[in-house]
């Protein structure tokens, strides 16, 4: 029987490239998202994958989210935490809002997600969970203090869940992708990319969302029982971890 999948920010950019390989490869995937209606109904009419709108800074909203999709398509197996957001500032200058907005939905939501789904994983003797990072969480980044210590804190975060989990058959494990091609990097003007970022990246290009999710389906996978508290870095040579 396919396994039930959750991909949390999983109808845009590489949570919707996950979502869709995931799909492909034969689990049945649901997608939450969070507040964009449009882009959430144009991906399911696109996809056919069921789509889900809370909160995942809000443990109430998780909890009653997550028990909705269980009740309708069973346990949950493997939980893509992917869903963030950034509000980019100078910490001089960062209020407490840009600071907690994204430490509630990048950092917080690997609680209020990943809480209601561990004791069933545990029970039945298999979980997979995979954690979406980024470069900036390994290096930091000017005007992303908030950003860098969320992407930072999930890695920290998953090596402890995968010590506690890994006699139970559940892995842990995390992705920090570079610079991907999806609509906020694309949006950079084309100078600014070609002069600032693209020199930085050894292999000279962009990377695609298709490869974070091929990273993910990998680790997935059965035959990925061996790896957990692992961080895979997949940015083009940007950063060597």
């Amino acid at each position: 029987m396919a396994r039930v999948t959750l991909v949390t920010g999983g109808t845009r950019g590489i949570g919707a490239a996950i979502s869709r390989k995931l799909k492909e490869a034969g689990y049945t995937v649901v997608a939450n998202y969070g507040g964009n209606d449009e882009a959430a109904n144009r991906f399911k009419a696109e996809t056919g994958i069921p789509v889900y709108k809370f909160d995942v800074s809000d443990p109430a909203a998780c909890e009653a989210g997550i028990r909705t999709i269980e009740s309708e398509f069973g346990p949950i197996e493997v939980l893509v935490n992917n869903a963030g957001i950034t509000r980019d500032g100078m910490f001089h200058r960062m209020t407490y809002e840009q600071w907690s907005a994204v430490i509630r939905t990048n950092l917080d939501s690997m609680f209020t997600c990943t809480r209601p789904i561990i004791e069933g994983m545990r029970e039945r003797g298999f979980g997979r969970i995979v954690i979406i990072s980024s470069i900036n969480g390994q290096k930091g980044q000017m005007g992303q203090a908030n950003y860098s210590a969320a992407k930072a804190g999930v890695i920290g975060f998953a090596k402890a869940l995968a010590l506690e989990n890994a006699g139970k058959g559940i892995t842990v494990n995390v992705i920090a992708p570079g610079y991907i091609a999806t609509e906020m990097v694309q949006a950079v003007p084309e100078e600014v990319l070609k002069s600032k970022i693209l020199p930085l990246i050894p292999v000279g290009r962009l990377g695609e969302a298709e490869e974070i999710a091929r990273s993910v389906l990998f680790l997935v996978g059965d035959g990925a029982g061996f790896i957990t508290g692992s961080t895979l870095s997949v940015n083009g040579g940007q950063y060597m971890a």
